[in-house]
C-alpha cells in the first residue's frame, strides 16, 4: 500500500477494496474555511488539482457551510470530475431524515449530483455508535444514499478514543472507509494506530489519516517534530491518504514538496520519532482532540448538550 520510493509525484493509493485509487494527501475541508481570502481559499483547491491532489475533504457543518460552499464554487469548470469528493453528515445521533436533508445541502453546497464519499462526522461520545446503528438512524441513511445514486461509498470519522471506533467496527457495517487520527504522538498515546488501524486492515476498510500535525500544529510550533516529519511519518503508515489542513498557498506548496519527495520511513525510523516524541505525548497536550472539547465542533456539543466553546471560556 506504501509507495517504495519517490516518483516526483504526488503518491496514489488504493482505497480500501473500491477498486478506485487516490492521492496518498488529500484537501483538508476544514481550512479551506479559515483562508484569509475567498481568492486564496479557491486558488487553493484549484493549485492543489494541478499539484497531483485529488482527493477532497469537507463536511456539512464546517464553518457554517462556507467550506462546502468555497469548494464548490472551485470545482467549477470541469474540476469535479476529477477529483475524488467526500464530505460528511453530522447528526451527532439525530435521525435518517435530518441526514438526508443535510446530504441535500452539501450536494447544493459542493454543486455535484452525487459524493464519491459520504461519512459519519465525529463519532466522539460514548453513546454515538448506538444512535447511529439505532432503528432511524444515519446509518439507514447511509444506505439510502447508496441505493438513490447519491454517494458511492460510506465511512465515519472521530478522533476521541479507539475505544469508540471499535465499537462502531463491532456492529460489523461494511464501511468503506473510516478516518482517524494518526501522528508520532498518537502512537503512544490511547493510540488509534496500535488499537484501530490494525482492526481497519483485517476487515479492508480503508484507512484514511488526519491530523498528522495534531490538529493546530502546535507540535510544529513548538519544535517538537517537524512538519516533514510529522506528515512523512503519518504517509508511513498503511493508509490510504493523509488528510492534511491547508489554509495557505504556502503551506500547500510545503506539503506538496514533502508528498513529491515522499519515501516511507523505515521502521526503525518510524520507532525512533516514536521513541523521541513520547515525553510529549504522554499527557496529551499534543493531541488536545482527545483529552479537550477543543476540537469537538459546535453541533455535536449541542446535539449532545455541551456547552459551547464561548461558554466555557467564559
Amino acid at each position: 500500500m506504501v509507495q517504495s520510493k519517490s516518483s516526483g509525484e504526488v503518491p496514489r493509493r488504493m482505497l480500501g477494496r473500491t477498486g478506485v485509487e487516490v492521492s496518498a494527501l488529500a484537501l483538508g475541508g476544514s481550512h479551506i474555511g479559515e483562508t484569509k481570502s475567498k481568492r486564496e481559499a479557491l486558488r487553493i483547491v484549484r493549485e492543489a488539482i494541478d499539484g497531483g491532489i485529488d482527493f477532497m475533504d469537507n463536511a456539512w457543518e464546517y464553518h457554517d457551510g462556507l467550506s462546502e460552499e468555497l469548494m464548490g464554487e472551485a470545482l467549477q469548470g470541469g474540476l469535479r470530475h476529477k477529483v475524488f469528493l467526500m464530505s460528511k453528515v453530522c447528526t451527532h445521533g439525530r435521525d435518517r431524515k435530518t441526514a438526508m436533508r443535510q446530504l441535500e445541502q452539501s450536494l447544493k453546497r459542493l454543486r455535484t449530483d452525487h459524493l464519491d464519499l459520504w461519512q459519519v462526522h465525529e463519532v466522539i461520545h460514548d453513546n454515538d455508535p448506538d444512535l447511529h446503528f439505532a432503528k432511524g438512524g444515519v446509518i439507514e441513511a447511509l444506505e439510502q444514499a447508496q441505493r438513490e445514486g447519491k454517494v458511492r461509498f460510506v465511512g465515519f470519522t472521530g478522533h476521541k478514543d479507539p475505544a469508540i471506533h471499535l465499537k462502531m467496527l463491532a456492529h460489523d457495517y461494511p464501511f468503506d472507509t473510516c478516518q482517524l487520527p494518526l501522528n508520532p504522538f498518537d502512537a503512544t498515546f490511547r493510540s488509534f494506530e496500535q488499537q484501530v488501524l490494525p482492526e481497519l486492515l483485517r476487515r479492508g476498510i480503508a484507512p484514511l489519516g488526519m491530523k498528522s500535525l495534531g490538529g493546530g500544529g502546535d507540535a510544529v510550533k513548538r519544535r517538537a517534530v517537524t512538519a516533514a516529519e510529522a506528515l512523512r511519518y503519518a504517509m508511513s503508515l498503511p493508509v490510504a491518504s493523509t488528510v492534511s489542513g491547508i489554509d495557505s498557498l504556502k503551506v500547500l506548496r510545503q506539503n506538496l514538496r514533502i508528498a513529491r519527495d515522499f519515501s516511507p520511513m523505515s521502521g526503525e525510523e518510524m520507532q525512533a520519532l516514536r521513541t523521541r516524541c513520547a515525553a510529549d505525548a504522554a499527557d496529551g497536550h499534543f493531541e488536545l482532540y482527545k483529552t479537550s472539547k477543543k476540537y469537538d465542533g459546535p453541533p455535536g456539543r449541542k446535539q449532545h448538550k455541551f456547552p459551547a466553546e464561548d461558554e466555557l471560556a467564559a
